[in-house]
């Protein structure tokens, strides 16, 4: 898995049972490769790059993934344990409302470099038939983390799944790490450790008002955001503001909480739910370290929110994947229409032969 945030990619080893009409998982060997500066760069270029170095990034980060993956088998000693490789690539675009969405990472390159069969290009079956193609990681909130209400993913972009009576709805709320990054980047920091950078500014009413107030916060679900969110919307949104880069995280920080807040609002009022004392918040991605964010959002939305041990924060995507790979190769759902409004469930994924 390699997400919005470009931290790396995420490698887990993880296996699967299931019994008694019930799904269990254990991830049992993880690894975080993370990418160069100049690979970081190459990425970041390529949605206003040609047709051409973009087929070029597609095939030779495949070779890039298979290579990681096969020193990650080659490191644990996993030779002839593995089944199979599910890969969900980069995204480089994504627009649901034209119909198409991409994620580079050949599955083809990936099989070559590993003599593995590949299992990638979970999205496209859902596009196709109406949906949005994301979010991808409800399925295994479903079946994987059946004891909780609500699941939210603190990544580049922040989205979350709701168990209701009908079955599951889920959606992203807004640009979340992406931005906080960025910011902190101006500091030469990687990311705001534990939100301390935000917790020394101060709240801007005018900034949080004009966040909020985004087109894409009012839109219903199902919804789903580009990468380019945050690049054409929100940074220049923020440099209208004359304030403190300090200032700007903190008010970033209160706009992801308030957001938060609002969906799971939404989400109760549209779907008739009762909360109760025993509903609870899985909360995994980067964002999970950001005490402070993590204090701004229990203060927004009043509800328990968990925080799982460090491993599955870090790996619930790359673990979700494995799982979508499972579903694909039992040729059963793993894309639920539910969530993404698509005309049908689908079997999502290509399948590359080692």
């Amino acid at each position: 898995m390699s997400g919005s945030s470009l931290d790396g990619l995420d490698i887990a080893y993880c296996e699967f049972t299931y019994e008694n009409e019930t799904w269990n998982f254990k991830i049992l060997q993880t690894e975080v490769v993370e990418f160069s500066a100049e690979g970081i760069l190459r990425i970041k270029s390529l949605p206003t790059a040609s047709a051409k170095e973009i087929a070029q990034a597609h095939t030779s980060l495949g070779n890039y993934f298979g290579k990681c993956v096969q020193e990650f088998i080659q490191k644990n000693s996993l030779q002839n344990k593995v089944d199979f490789i599910a890969s969900h690539g980069h995204t480089i675009f994504h627009f649901p409302e034209k119909g198409f969405t991409t994620q580079i990472g050949n599955g083809a390159a990936i099989a070559a470099q590993t003599n593995l069969p590949v299992v990638c290009d979970f999205r496209s079956a859902d596009m196709a038939n109406g949906g949005q193609g994301t979010p991808i990681v409800p399925i295994g909130d479903k079946f994987l983390f059946a004891d909780f209400k609500f699941c939210l993913n603190i990544g580049g972009i922040a989205n979350i799944s709701c168990k209701t009576e009908t079955g599951i709805v889920a959606f992203d709320i807004c640009a979340a790490n992406q931005v906080l990054n960025f910011l902190a980047n101006t500091f030469d920091k990687e990311y705001d450790a534990a939100g301390e950078i935000a917790a020394s500014g101060e709240l801007n009413a005018e900034l949080l008002a004009r966040l909020n107030e985004v087109k894409f916060c009012s839109l219903p679900f199902p919804k789903s955001l580009d990468n380019s969110f945050s690049r054409e919307t929100i940074l220049p949104l923020l440099e209208e503001f004359e304030i403190s880069v300090e200032d700007k995280m903190r008010t970033y920080v209160e706009h992801i909480a308030v957001q938060i807040a609002n969906h799971i609002q939404r989400i109760v009022k549209k779907e008739k739910i009762n909360l109760s004392s025993e509903d609870k918040i899985l909360v995994t991605g980067g964002g999970a370290f950001n005490i402070f964010l993590i204090e701004r959002i229990k203060a927004q939305t009043k509800l328990f929110i968990e925080i799982p041990d460090e491993e599955l924060v870090k790996f619930k995507e790359a673990l979700v994947i494995a799982f979508m790979g499972v579903l694909r190769k039992r040729n059963e759902v793993n894309v639920l229409k539910s969530v993404t409004g698509a005309r049908k469930d689908t079997c999502g994924g290509a399948v590359y032969l080692g």
